[in-house]
This record gives C-alpha cells, sequence and structure tokens, in this order.
C-alpha cells in the first residue's frame, strides 16, 4: 500500500520542539499518528526510544515511568498517552531535570479530555492536532469524499475493502476505544446516538430531540456529543450572533469530521450511492468545510456558523486577524446568489464571501462574491 508522508505535521512538531520540550500529537486513532512519529525519529540526529503503551510490556515498565525514563536522552517517544493519564505528572519532574531531551507523546483524546492531567505540563507541552488525510495530501477529491481520510480506508484497493474497514474501525471504537479513555457506557446505546446523528449532520443539533428518539434524557444526550466531539469524531460549530436587530439561532451546528465515517452511518458505500442519496447536499457541506477550515488552519474558537430565526444564513465564518471571512457550500457548477447571501453581506459585512464547489474554477458573482473550487482554494 502507497504510504503518503504527512509532511506538513512533520513541521508542525519539528516547531513545537523549538517552543517546547514535549509535543502532543493528538488525533483520532489510526489517522497516521504512529507513522509520523516514525518519520520524525527518522530525521532525528540523536537517540530515540520508542515505548507502545497499547503494549503490555512497555505498560508495565511505565508503572514506574521516573525510573524508566530519567537516565535516557535524545527524543523518547510515547505512543497512546491516554493509556496512562498519570504519566504527564512523571513528564513534568523529567523535563525540569533539564536534560538533553524532547519527548513526543500521541494520544486519540483531545487536549480538553486530557486537560487535568496536562496541566502540570503548563509552559512545556505544545499541541498538534493530526487530522485524517486533506486535499493538500492526496490526488482525488471525490475519493476523498466518499471514503473520507482515513490512511486504510482511503488508500484500500476497493470500495468494499474501504467499506469493511471503516464498519470495523467504527466496531472496534465502540467496544475498545471508548472503554479505554475511561467512559463507562453501553457501547450499543452510543452507536444509536451516533447513527442517529448521522441524519442530522450539518443540522442545529437539539439534545432534547435526539434524546427523546432514543429514550434518553437531554443530559445523556449532551455528553454522548461531548465523547464523540473531545474523540475528534464530531465537529460542534457555535454560532455567531450579529449586533443586529434580528433573531439569531443561538444553538450549535453538528459535523462529522471524517465523510467517509459519515457515509458508513447512512449506508452509502460508493460514489454512485452518494450521487443518489438525500444527503449529497449535507455531505459535501460538511466534507467541503473540514478541508476549508484544515487549509486556513483555523482553530475552533474562531470558526462559526450564522443563522436567523427567519431563515436566512452563512454556513462557516472564520475570523483571521480581526477579519470576518464568510463561507457558502454548494454542491452545484452554477451557484446562484441567494436572497440570504445578501442579508449576510448586509448584516454582517465580512471581508470576504467565498461560494465552494465542487472542481477547480474560481469567478467573480458579485462584486463581492466569488465562486471558488474546492480544489482551487485547498492547492491554489
Amino acid at each position: 500500500m502507497t504510504q503518503i508522508k504527512r509532511q506538513q505535521t512533520v513541521e508542525e512538531i519539528q516547531f513545537a520542539f523549538k517552543v517546547t520540550p514535549v509535543c502532543g500529537l493528538i488525533g483520532p486513532r489510526q489517522c497516521g499518528k504512529t507513522t509520523t512519529a516514525k518519520e520524525i525519529a527518522n530525521q532525528y540526529p540523536g537517540i530515540v526510544h520508542h515505548f507502545d503503551l497499547e503494549d503490555e510490556r512497555d505498560q508495565n515498565k511505565m508503572r514506574e515511568p521516573l525510573l524508566v525514563l530519567e537516565n535516557l536522552e535524545g527524543l523518547i517517544i510515547i505512543d497512546e498517552i491516554h493509556h496512562a493519564p498519570d504519566l504527564f505528572k512523571s513528564l513534568r519532574v523529567l523535563v525540569d531535570q533539564k536534560k538533553n531531551r524532547k519527548f513526543l507523546v500521541l494520544g486519540s483524546a483531545s487536549q480538553e479530555l486530557l486537560k487535568q492531567t496536562s496541566e502540570s505540563l503548563a509552559g512545556r507541552i505544545t499541541f498538534v492536532e493530526m487530522t485524517p488525510f486533506h486535499l493538500k495530501e492526496i490526488n482525488s477529491a471525490e475519493q476523498l469524499h466518499t471514503r473520507g481520510g482515513f490512511p486504510l480506508s482511503y488508500l484500500a484497493e476497493s470500495d468494499d475493502i474501504s467499506v469493511a474497514w471503516r464498519k470495523g474501525y467504527i466496531k472496534t471504537f465502540l467496544e475498545r476505544d471508548i472503554p479505554s479513555l475511561g467512559f463507562q457506557l453501553s457501547p450499543q446505546n452510543l452507536r444509536r446516538f451516533w447513527t442517529m446523528l448521522a441524519h442530522y449532520h450539518g443540522q442545529i443539533f437539539n439534545a432534547s430531540e435526539i434524546g427523546t428518539s432514543l429514550g434518553i434524557n437531554y443530559k445523556t444526550s449532551q455528553h454522548y456529543l461531548d465523547i464523540l466531539e473531545s474523540t475528534f469524531m464530531v465537529r460542534r460549530l457555535t454560532p455567531w450572533i450579529a449586533n443586529i436587530k434580528k433573531r439569531q439561532v443561538k444553538a450549535p451546528k453538528m459535523y462529522f469530521t471524517d465523510s467517509g465515517l459519515l457515509h458508513s452511518l447512512l449506508g452509502i458505500n460508493n460514489h454512485d450511492d452518494l450521487l443518489g442519496h438525500p444527503k449529497l447536499g449535507a455531505s459535501w457541506e460538511g466534507f467541503a468545510m473540514e478541508q476549508i477550515i484544515r487549509t486556513t488552519k483555523a482553530d475552533k474558537e474562531s470558526c462559526f456558523y450564522w443563522s436567523t430565526q427567519s431563515g436566512d444564513e452563512l454556513d462557516l465564518i472564520i475570523l483571521e486577524n480581526g477579519k470576518m471571512n464568510g463561507f457558502e457550500f454548494k454542491y452545484s457548477s452554477k451557484p446562484s446568489l441567494t436572497k440570504s447571501l445578501h442579508f449576510a453581506l448586509e448584516d454582517l459585512m465580512p471581508a470576504s464571501m467565498t461560494i465552494i464547489v465542487p472542481g477547480d474554477e474560481e469567478y467573480l458573482i458579485h462584486e463581492k462574491v466569488r465562486v471558488c473550487g474546492l480544489t482551487k482554494f485547498c492547492l491554489g
């Protein structure tokens, strides 16, 4: 199978080590963190030590981390660190010894989920978030949209193999990964919630409505969403509240971060299935949104959507250097300037407004609005 180097992530890690002695590489399981760590190790000029906390032998060693690590120098890689959150306390002691060493720790939980245990490393750790493949790293937007960006799904020899891999991933995530992160809940209930969520992709998240459908309460529904967000499975997009007289929607929107997993839960197995599915537009919106966010390197605190009670809306707002950039996503070759976009221009006064469509064309549709193909935007 072809191996695709994640050069952007490699460079982010190398820069992180210039800032702090510890780099936390976080992202969903099987997105390529271990492979990228090996690339960092190959380029490192000194000694490299590697520990995998899914290996029982390394788990046993880390019961006394100070004894094992304090005499080591060079690059120390610790994979699946979320299996031993108490290790962060020991890392602070080791870092403060000021010896010639760097720590690269890999985990499948978000910075927020690791926050309590990583607070002891404040000022000593830089987090780098790794995602599945994006358009800058591969050569087929259609395949990336259909199969998603997990390497073993995208690079599979056939659609059938890709589908089988994603089904296995979902099963393992629910039955093994969630318990390993300390969540005690029914895999069947979380699967039902996750599947229900697929039908809400791109819509306002209503915890009470989904909870009622599944026979669970509001708090449980909210808790399940928090779990999926903290394990990088979904993106919660918060609303932008403008200083205008119109009543605005204040609840978050929810998107799957990987289109391949969304398609698996919707029963979409190939591109032809996708083209005939009623969720095609919503699928494209979420897929294109993720590519734009990754291309612009926007953090989640800078990303919003805008919507009013009367139906005016804008799919994505990214704040950058004090400026507001607006994006609308249309699976169309001839998008029009809708009344909703006119209101967005008037009410929000963004610095730029872009309608993202499939392909690589680019042209103005209005003096303040351009149409741009997703490939064109991401690859230039």
